[in-house]
């Protein structure tokens, strides 16, 4: 053989290498993934090829599918109350995807996870045609629904209600919402309608519940005031503070102001939270320093993000701040932010007698002949605060709602704490404030729901907007609603 041709042959050679390299590569390396990528059509007819297993609330489903005649889409996802479910179901769409539970355990939904395995093979070998299965949540719907419907009148606003004992979300609600079956098909319709919704400006595709953080207010000194006593800055809630009036913060000649002509001097702890004295616990935060109060704040989960299994946006307590600067971090102010979620998370620690349980929404993954999959088991997430510090806090939140700034929360024969909040909003408190509250009810057999309630009424005057009179009735329907579904 000449010398060009052993070059071409050598050359070929290579060729034929490098194809089968890359055919083997393609076979046993990249298979899997290009199997499940997202742009591959195939993914997506298998995905909708039958009806996707339903979402569970109060043991009924709040979801299901219908048939999509001319599409190879063979079925698309239908909800029961759209709005009011979308903060918990997320969408399931053949144009944009999937979000939320929808998509967290899509692999359940549509049957393809790996933990049905033996499922599909039995369903093979008799003939059955492939099906998802179920995500049984710990939701209430009578608590979803009064939490909604409480928020629809408001405008825009969230509400998250936990039980104290176990971290089980009972509501979770958001407005403006949306009906995730507006756009759960494959037309350029539909699509449109997703981009719609997408660029509207008060955002109803976002989870405020979960994905919002707001300047919490007033409602923050219930953290403050747990500082204040695990700490061992004051130990006795009917003794008299160290809280001068007026009180000029440290290293400035800018006295804190109180919100009117209010009983702050000196007040005791219980009196303080009653009225809500910032003059007290923008003074507590700083006698404490901010690394006392950081610590605390982290206990309750502040600084991390949550995840139900769906991902909540981690709180903020500043962590490099000056005196002053934690005078007003104290009392809900500077650069303080928090999620619902995480005020809902506060206050079923304080009525759990010091125990925060890691909030979850999935009780339970099932398969289509409702066989459990997984169960979840209630966790423990931290002790901010002990038994009897709790139940000091108790005894003051209370007292809010017996005789302070709370008593809208009030229920006949139901023991009830609360904390209202004001959070300002916009560059020197331009914009109309928010109004917060947090509470807790409490029964013979202990306490069943913890709630927290924002509202954002842009369209209220100024003057008329307090977390007492616009979010405490929420909370009360919230919390009745509880009560009422357990007897």
């Amino acid at each position: 053989m000449n010398k060009p041709l052993r070059r071409i042959a050598i050359f070929c050679g290579l060729l034929v290498l490098a194809l089968l390299a890359r055919d083997n590569w393609l076979q046993y390396v990249q298979a899997d993934s290009l199997a499940k990528h997202e742009k591959n059509r195939r993914v997506t007819i298998e995905r909708y090829a039958q009806p996707r297993g339903d979402i569970i609330v109060d043991g009924k489903p709040i979801t299901g599918s219908k048939a999509t005649p001319g599409s190879d889409l063979k079925y698309k996802r239908t909800w029961k109350d759209g709005p009011m479910w979308a903060p918990v179901t997320g969408y399931s769409s053949q144009r944009i995807g999937a979000n939320q539970l929808e998509n967290i355990d899509d692999g359940i939904l549509t049957g393809n996870d790996d933990r049905l395995f033996f499922r599909r093979t039995l369903d093979m070998l008799t003939g059955e045609k492939k099906e998802g299965g179920n995500v049984v949540t710990t939701l209430n719907s009578a608590a979803q629904k009064a939490a909604y419907d409480g928020l629809k009148s408001k405008g825009k606003g969230a509400v998250a209600a936990i039980d104290p004992s176990t971290g089980a979300i009972l509501a979770l609600a958001s407005t403006p919402s949306y009906d995730p079956g507006d756009f759960a098909g494959n037309t350029d319709d539909e699509a449109q309608k997703f981009l719609d919704l997408d660029k509207n400006k008060d955002k109803p595709l976002v989870n405020r519940a979960l994905r919002e953080t707001y300047p919490p207010g007033s409602t923050f000194k219930v953290v403050t005031a747990a500082a204040a006593l695990e700490h061992g800055l004051y130990t006795d809630i009917d003794s008299k503070t160290d809280s001068p009036l007026p009180w000029t913060m440290p290293n400035t000649t800018q006295p804190l102001k109180n919100e009117g002509d209010l009983p702050c001097k000196n007040a005791t702890l219980r009196e303080a939270l009653r009225v809500s004295c910032n003059t007290v616990f923008g003074k507590i935060g700083s006698d404490l320093g901010k690394d006392k109060m950081l610590e605390t704040a982290k206990k309750f989960g502040f600084n991390s993000e949550q995840f139900t299994p769906v991902r909540s946006n981690a709180s903020n307590f500043p962590e490099d701040m000056d005196k002053p600067q934690t005078a007003l971090s104290s009392i809900g102010q500077f650069e303080t932010a928090t999620t619902p979620l995480q005020m809902a998370m506060v206050t079923s620690a304080i009525a759990n007698d010091g125990k925060l349980m890691e909030p979850y929404m999935v009780s339970e993954l099932q398969a289509r002949n409702l066989d459990t999959i997984e169960k979840h088991s209630p966790k423990e997430m931290s002790e901010p605060l002990s038994k009897e510090n709790a139940q000091k806090l108790q005894e003051m939140m209370e007292t809010v709602v017996e005789k302070g700034t709370g008593t809208n929360a009030r229920i006949p024969g139901v023991t009830v704490g609360g904390k209202t909040g004001t959070a300002q909003h916009g560059v020197a408190n331009s914009k109309n404030p928010y109004a917060w509250f947090i509470s807790y009810a409490k029964t013979d057999s202990g306490s069943p729901v913890a709630v927290a309630v924002v509202v954002e009424d842009s369209g209220a005057s100024r003057q008329d907007i307090s977390g007492g009179g616009l979010a405490a009735p929420i909370a009360k329907d919230v919390m009745k609603a509880v009560i009422d579904s357990k007897k």
